[in-house]
């Protein structure tokens, strides 16, 4: 199934239609914390998924886990070996926006960049989990943009200070189950910049795949229902072409997925 979220809760999409959920639910947050994803039941005639303002799926999670180089070719054209481990960094809410946003870019930086990714959301709490045992624990996939400021991300040995300014998580549309997205390991994505194919992919390019990332974490820290984690990005980024592309005020940023819809993003200005 597709949850989405908007102004009155969680919702379901149907055949292009939005419909109420049965009962009082906060959020798709909440669904999870409760362990009620199994229970949702649409009601109503629902509306045109056109006419319906759709959010991010997740407003607020509590941890946002980014993977860094976790594409075989994106490892490649920045001239690196893939990791050996995962190379992880974190954003924070302020970063979370949804479909359709406009960012605005960090006054600080003058080389901000585009990654389109896809994003898991963890199900339930979970600590020390078997790779065999992980798909368990996925509530569901969304799609992913991780802007990041490419000057203040190299400025420190660490990347974040280029990854969380405000408005850099765009993600969405929609929660996508496990059952409705097909094998993780097989999950289509492509990015476009102004009409203009960038990025073109396919989970299957992973260094660590989805049920790995789930072990690998739940090894170092506990996860809770709603925890986001991005996979990482394919070749394509703005920083690897010749000449280097930087987004910029009016650039309209497009990510898609056969499975997971359509993300797009807007440029202020």
């Amino acid at each position: 199934m597709r949850l989405v979220s908007v102004d009155s809760g969680p919702a379901l999409l149907r055949d292009g239609r939005v419909y109420d959920l049965q009962g009082e639910h906060r959020s798709i947050h909440a669904l999870l914390q409760g362990g009620l994803l199994s229970e949702v039941e649409a009601v109503g005639d629902g509306q045109p998924v056109e006419e319906v303002a759709i959010l991010a799926p997740i407003a607020r999670p509590g941890k946002i886990i980014c993977i860094g180089l976790n594409y075989g070719s994106h490892a490649r054209e920045v001239g690196l070996d893939p990791p050996e481990a995962p190379t992880f960094f974190a954003k924070f809410s302020n970063a979370v926006t949804g479909p359709g946003a406009e960012v605005s870019l960090p006054s600080m930086s003058a080389t901000v960049d585009y990654e389109a990714e896809v994003a898991f959301v963890i199900a339930d709490r979970c600590k020390d989990v078997p790779e065999e045992a992980a798909m368990r624990h996925v509530a569901g996939y969304m799609l992913f943009n991780d802007l990041s400021a490419r000057d203040l991300q190299f400025s420190t040995p660490q990347w974040m200070p280029g990854k969380v300014f405000d408005g850099s998580a765009p993600c969405g549309p929609w929660l996508v189950t496990p059952d409705e997205a097909g094998p993780p390991g097989e999950i289509g994505i492509r990015l476009s910049l102004n009409g203009e194919l960038m990025q073109d992919g396919c989970t299957d390019d992973l260094v660590f795949g989805i049920p790995a990332l789930v072990a690998q974490l739940s090894a170092l820290m506990t996860l809770e229902p709603g925890d986001l984690v991005a996979t990482g990005t394919p070749e394509g980024v703005g920083m690897s072409r010749k000449p280097r592309v930087w987004l910029k005020p009016g650039d309209e940023i497009a990510i898609e997925s056969p499975t997971l819809g359509r993300l797009e993003t807007r440029i202020e200005g």
